[in-house]
């Protein structure tokens, strides 16, 4: 896979007006794996993450020729996957804020978790347990800002929400995680 340097809104645009598969190609890879991931820890468990992930490509497959670079690919990409989310949290007849995070899976071994914890499996695994802890809305404002690097008035775009809603979301999260992982380390 060969990769052109283009940005992800020149990607998007190439694979929408010219039809160069080749560029949908590069943006797939380009956020596969984080993608994947953030579903993954919203929904609690590999398989209705995979399941919300294949949603979105073929959502974005059928909306691309609506696409307009108002904003960056990566904000227009987790807009549609808050969307899809709402859409399985609806039809699992669960709440958001009652997700059953107990039972939730591993991450699928394609979908590592960022290089500067994998290298260290103890805190991976107080990681993981540490996000399935946090509300589903806490959750996904965090790994929004931390995994994609979104700005919160892109995190407050792809969720619909106010930016001092989201600014309050990331806050808490960051309280609860470091509490818990000082939690998880006091019995280590």
């Amino acid at each position: 896979m060969h990769n052109t340097g283009a940005s992800d809104e020149t990607l998007m645009l190439s694979w929408c007006r010219d039809n160069r598969h080749q560029a949908f190609v590069e943006l797939y890879e380009r956020h596969r794996a984080r993608l994947l991931r953030f579903l993954v820890h919203q929904t609690g468990n590999a398989s209705a993450g995979e399941e919300v992930f294949q949603e979105v490509w073929l959502t974005l497959i059928r909306q691309r020729e609506h696409y307009q670079p108002l904003a960056r690919f990566s904000t227009f990409l987790l807009g549609i996957a808050h969307s899809r989310l709402v859409d399985w949290f609806r039809r699992n007849a669960r709440h958001r804020w009652d997700t059953d995070l107990d039972c939730a899976a591993e991450l699928p071994a394609h979908c590592p978790l960022p290089e500067d914890v994998s290298g260290n499996r103890q805190l991976q695994a107080a990681l993981l347990a540490c996000l399935r802890a946090l509300p589903p809305e806490q959750r996904e404002a965090f790994l929004l800002k931390e995994e994609h690097g979104l700005g919160l008035a892109e995190i407050a775009a792809s969720t619909d929400s106010a930016a001092e809603t989201v600014k309050s979301r990331i806050r808490y999260a960051l309280r609860k995680l470091r509490d818990c992982l000082g939690n998880q380390h006091d019995h280590a």
